[in-house]
């Protein structure tokens, strides 16, 4: 019989939201069952010592002269990194640097202090890492498993989508229909509220929060959360130039673009032009069947 991997758990310079985020994945204490948790921040584990591990977790960003756990963060992470078999960078803060610091493998956008060693890393970017992300990977490893990652050593497997795919309202948007506040059903988010899915790889709106939900669902726009650029863009305001989307959807010229918008304008589509639901004429139907 195989022993369990053992797994270790670090809490660098973020918030923990990413542990909450897994910590209310209904599966987590099952694929917890499967592995020798040596150390977790959260969880009542035995006190923290530096050794050998086959799975490092890696929550949170890198920052010079930052303390955890007794040790200087970066000697800390190098000494854990070395003997790990797999290290799992887990949301923005640990894959990029989000808010904080610098990430693991990237510093924004430019190679960090792992980059060398990536072959071992597997980025799962998320503000936070979406849970199912988390434990795809880590059933993966377990099962000893191959994990085909992009360019950036994300799994191919959530990260070859955009949070666009999947999105409700993809028929607001090739209609060029625009939502004009927030918290509403119909209409694009994309031209007027700041909205990233079309250029943000993620699969919120393939596989939902809590497994009913989104931001796009939820009428609120798509913060691009997943991406190196987080959170250095205006959430809630697309950035235009002359009336045209600073970011335009991936893979689409500015030409094609300008192109297809105007030719699905002027082509109006009255279905889409009317509310999802009219409320009052559900009230008072509800009030006449009442009688």
């Amino acid at each position: 019989m195989h022993s369990k991997p053992k797994l270790i758990w670090i809490d660098a310079v973020g918030c923990n939201g990413c542990s909450h985020s897994f910590f209310n994945y209904p599966e987590f204490k099952e694929i917890f069952k499967k592995i020798e948790l040596l150390y977790h921040p959260l969880i009542d584990t035995e006190e923290f010592k530096i050794q050998d591990c086959d799975i490092l977790v890696i929550e949170g960003a890198l920052k010079s002269n930052f303390t955890r756990l007794g040790y200087e963060l970066h000697n800390l992470i190098t000494s854990l990194f070395s003997s790990a078999k797999k290290v799992i960078a887990l949301g923005t803060c640990a894959v990029y640097g989000g808010m904080f610091g610098e990430g693991i493998v990237y510093n924004k956008e430019s190679h960090g202090k792992f980059y060398k060693c990536k072959e071992k890393v597997i980025n799962i970017p998320g503000c936070p890492a979406h849970p199912e992300w988390l434990a795809y990977v880590l059933n993966m490893i377990i099962e000893n498993k191959k994990i085909d990652l992009d360019s950036e050593n994300r799994p191919l497997e959530t990260f070859s989508y955009t949070s666009h795919m999947g999105c409700i309202r993809n028929e607001y948007f090739e209609w060029k229909i625009d939502a004009e506040s927030f918290g509403t059903k119909e209409g694009c988010l994309y031209y007027f509220q700041g909205c990233q899915g079309p250029f943000t790889h993620s699969s919120c709106n393939k596989i939902l929060w809590n497994e009913v939900n989104s931001k796009p669902r939820a009428g609120t726009p798509c913060f691009g959360c997943t991406e190196s650029t987080f959170p250095k863009k205006n959430l809630f305001k697309t950035e235009t130039f002359m009336g045209i989307p600073a970011n335009l959807p991936l893979g689409v010229s500015k030409r094609a673009y300008l192109t297809l918008a105007g030719v699905a304008k002027s082509l109006k589509n009255e279905r889409l032009n009317k509310p999802l639901i009219e409320y009052g004429d559900c009230d008072e139907n509800n009030t006449k069947n009442s009688k």
